[in-house]
């Protein structure tokens, strides 16, 4: 993100730039960057988008083909198009665009093995966008607060936080509905963010875990009760569990072998935001713990599947069992 950066403050562009990860937000925003840079804000008539996986390749080669009319460069922006997922001729086209095209990718999830991944990588620019660590989700919320001149404290954004999730889309919608709720107040306070910040699912199965782990059985079950009042099917609820205790057993095991954070997040595939709280979670269990838990819980899923057992129940006996 740093080189983006550069590259527009100086104005010295690389012809091709993939922006691909799982936040989408970040991948938007130098999105747009680039694209004003590049052409600026009038400019629609070197400005070229497509978008989806069936994508006409010689209609975009034409396009590429074209130079530039009253401008230095042509802009192709092309997005979730998979084709750095399987082999193409895209790599023929870049490699014969003339150097007044550039071509801006936004992807979700990219091969570092295909052919056009590697051109780019080796003649223009990558960025992996996978979200903010926790401090700078942090910085992030105190900057959506403060042009409305709000305020609130570390621990209340470590709270708000916990609800929201690391989504960036999602905590300017949350961050929106509390400066309009708090109108003239400076400080935002947890009795706002009760009331008004909706708690995401995998904020709770967090919480869940943390009760389980110190054996508060009433907090697990609340928060169980509190996921299927949201409409949260058990057998989805269930996924969730497995899916964090295999991530804890994960981090437990690369946390005994002196891993970074850093690490942790390349390794498990989890946001650089959330791989603190999972630490603190593994401190609650030994590695035997979580691996009989994952067994106990993949028992329950078949039996579920079965019909040898109620889905709902079959969960709910299987958070008593977890947090007694």
């Amino acid at each position: 993100m740093n080189v983006i950066k550069e590259h527009i403050k100086s104005g010295n562009y690389k012809q091709f730039y993939l922006l691909y990860g799982s936040e989408p937000y970040l991948i938007k925003l130098y999105r747009d960057k680039l694209k004003q840079g590049i052409l600026g804000d009038m400019d629609q008539m070197n400005f070229s988008r497509y978008e989806g996986k069936s994508i006409d390749l010689k209609e975009v080669n034409e396009i590429a083909q074209t130079l530039p009319f009253f401008n230095d460069r042509r802009l192709i922006l092309i997005e979730q198009s998979g084709f750095f997922k399987s082999q193409s001729e895209l790599s023929d086209i870049l490699t014969k665009a003339p150097a007044s095209t550039i071509f801006v990718f936004a992807e979700k999830e990219v091969d570092k093995r295909n052919k056009a991944y590697k051109l780019i990588r080796d003649r223009g620019n990558i960025s992996e966008m996978n979200g903010l660590d926790e401090r700078n989700l942090k910085l992030f919320v105190a900057s959506l607060l403060k042009p409305s001149g709000k305020q609130i404290t570390q621990q209340l954004a470590d709270y708000f936080l916990d609800k929201t999730g690391p989504d960036m889309d999602n905590i300017i919608n949350e961050i929106d509905k509390l400066i309009s709720y708090t109108l003239d107040r400076d400080i935002i306070t947890k009795e706002d963010i009760d009331g008004l910040v909706t708690t995401q699912v995998s904020g709770k199965i967090f919480q869940m875990m943390d009760a389980i782990g110190l054996k508060q059985q009433d907090k697990a079950l609340s928060l169980y009760y509190d996921l299927l009042s949201v409409r949260e099917r058990p057998s989805h609820i269930l996924f969730l569990i497995i899916r964090h205790f295999n991530i804890l057993l994960q981090i437990k095991n690369l946390s005994l072998q002196g891993a970074s954070n850093k690490l942790i997040t390349e390794k498990v595939g989890i946001p650089p935001f959330t791989v603190s709280k999972y630490i603190g979670q593994t401190r609650n269990f030994t590695s035997e713990q979580l691996f009989n838990s994952l067994k106990k819980a993949a028992d329950t899923e078949e039996k579920i599947k079965t019909g040898q057992i109620d889905d709902k129940i079959g969960v709910e006996l299987l958070i008593i069992d977890f947090s007694r």
